[in-house]
């Protein structure tokens, strides 16, 4: 190593200088054993934050936080494993449908998810409301699953990537979570710990979601790429438009219900069709990279019922109980926003439902406020809707705790009334790929 202190490490990135892969190895493996301390490596972070990191320099630091736990061994499953990441978004449970329809295809899927914070939700959370449902999983239960039913949605172990646990707390509270390579560091050492070699990555982009700008998210989307090509990964990343929610329901358990429904068509109550595209569209790349795409096709697979007893037999297995997707989970309190006007619903603000949703319980503005499984918006008038004034807008579900009167307004105001319709905005963005593919 260069620098015979930690400062002078830190000295040479708050100076614009590089890092050799040796010394991140060190400086990383050093905090991760607590050798090195939060106040360290809270400048080290902020030093980078203002700087960046190279390419080489980002590899090398994914590769480190690999190396400071466990891998999951998944060698004893046949097949290409493949993961999924949605970087979040106000709506999002495409994970939710995608994962039985990819499982159900004969794919091997061991789906690490996190919890949600602020007024984007986190897939952990949202298998929690279905009652039973275990998210806290040993290495052994995770390949156990797998093999059982082909697919496992849980929570990342403890001794899977502790560096990354270790450094996300620190980016959390020292204002340094939007760096680009730090994210996407975040991200790819989770998918190359729990052994992946087909990674789909879905990239939001807009008011409700994480990255605000196109050029943002490709920036990411690229980095994402790039790294999974370094450790020998096959990676796509899909750039999905998140202005407007996806979906009509956001909310814990909401959500769940609407993913569940998609699986199982009732020709009299058609899933939303942004919602659909978007699933159809993630779930035949993953098909296409994992050479199934001629075995199977994503609509056949929902229409036969498979992707539905798929996502049944995943609950079963670990610990759910799935007859709530017969009986649900009603919310103790509903609450209409209205139309201030007639006319039709020309933009929905996906970041003030988000934030609306949060606020009547379904998220969280700490790590460690409790959520409300049932709470959330549900939106009745989509965009391209002819609305009349005082006709509900959405209903807003939660347990009866809160006055909801300021949240009413918030809904109101995210909807966008006009005297003529508009065309809905685009959905798929961009795709970034391997260039191994």
């Amino acid at each position: 190593m260069r620098y015979p202190t930690v400062t002078e490490f830190i000295e040479a990135k708050r100076d614009r200088g590089t890092h050799n892969a040796d010394e991140i190895r060190e400086f990383i493996l050093g905090y991760s054993r607590g050798e090195i301390p939060d106040y360290q490596a809270s400048a080290w972070l902020m030093a980078v934050y203002m700087n960046g990191l190279s390419d080489e320099e980002t590899f090398a630091l994914t590769e480190a936080m690999v190396e400071s736990g466990a891998t999951l061994d998944l060698s004893a499953i046949p097949g290409l494993k493949l993961d999924k990441h949605s970087t979040g978004g106000v709506g999002d449970k495409v994970t939710l449908a995608v994962v039985p329809i990819l499982a159900a295809a004969g794919i091997p899927i061991a789906k690490m998810s996190g919890r949600g914070l602020g007024f984007t939700g986190g897939t952990i959370d949202k298998l929690e409301s279905i009652p039973g449902f275990r998210v806290s999983l040993s290495q052994e239960e995770i390949v156990d699953a797998v093999q059982r039913t082909g697919a496992c949605i849980c929570a990342q172990t403890g001794d899977l990537v502790p560096a990354d646990r270790k450094l996300y707390a620190l980016r959390d509270v020292t204002g340094t979570v939007e760096s680009i390579p730090l994210i996407a560091a975040s991200i790819m050492s989770k998918k190359i710990a729990a052994s992946a070699d087909v990674i789909l990555i879905d990239v939001k982009v807009g008011r409700g979601a994480f990255m605000k700008t196109l050029p943002q998210a490709r920036e990411l989307a690229g980095l994402l790429v790039r790294i999974g090509e370094a450790h020998g990964r096959i990676v796509h990343a899909v750039l999905t438009a998140m202005d407007v929610p996806l979906g009509r329901m956001i909310g814990n358990w909401l959500e769940v219900e609407e993913a569940a429904a998609l699986l199982r068509p009732d020709p009299e109550n058609p899933p939303d069709g942004r919602l659909r595209d978007e699933v159809a569209h993630i779930a035949s790349k993953g098909l296409e990279l994992t050479n199934k795409a001629k075995e199977h096709s994503v609509s056949d697979l929902i229409e036969s019922g498979a992707a539905f007893r798929k996502l049944v037999e995943i609950v079963e297995a670990q610990g759910g109980d799935p007859a709530v997707f017969d009986t649900g989970r009603p919310a103790r309190k509903s609450v209409p926003a209205r139309a201030k006007r007639s006319g039709f619903v020309t933009s929905i603000d996906a970041e003030a439902l988000g934030r609306a949703a949060m606020h009547l319980g379904a998220g969280r503005l700490r790590k460690d406020d409790p959520v409300d499984p049932l709470a959330g918006v549900a939106i009745l008038a989509p965009i391209g809707s002819e609305v009349r004034a005082q006709m509900a807008l959405a209903y807003l579900r939660h347990d009866g705790s809160r006055d909801a009167g300021p949240i009413v307004d918030a809904v109101q105001n995210a909807f966008v009334i006009a005297d003529e319709p508009a065309p809905l905005p685009p959905l798929i963005l961009g795709e970034i790929e391997s260039k191994s593919l």
